[in-house]
């Protein structure tokens, strides 16, 4: 699920307006996308693991399952509002008449 949002993010190549970073201290908005696309990977990666562990019987813990259950899918469905958003912004754009 992770990937075809990354490789649509790299095809509308975002880039930083100003690549000087003395002068620019924050991060592009590429930057701060990527880094949360990988953080909802990271939580749905663990979250496989901990099911996984579950169903083999290497953990009885049920709460730390459906509590990482539920983080990875709070993050997909906010990573997809997000990419929804930003591709309606950009649908927007190329609407505008110069």
């Amino acid at each position: 699920m992770i990937n075809p949002i990354q490789n649509r993010l790299q095809l509308l190549n975002i880039n930083q307006v100003n690549n000087d970073k003395n002068t620019n201290p924050t991060k592009s908005f590429q930057q701060l996308l990527q880094e949360n696309i990988n953080k909802t990977n990271e939580l749905q990666l663990n979250s496989d693991q901990l099911t996984e562990d579950f169903a083999l019987g290497k953990t009885d813990n049920i709460h730390q399952v459906m509590i990482a259950g539920q983080k990875a899918e709070t993050a997909m469905q906010l990573t997809l509002a997000v990419q929804n958003k930003v591709l309606d912004a950009y649908k927007e754009i190329m609407r505008l008449q110069v």
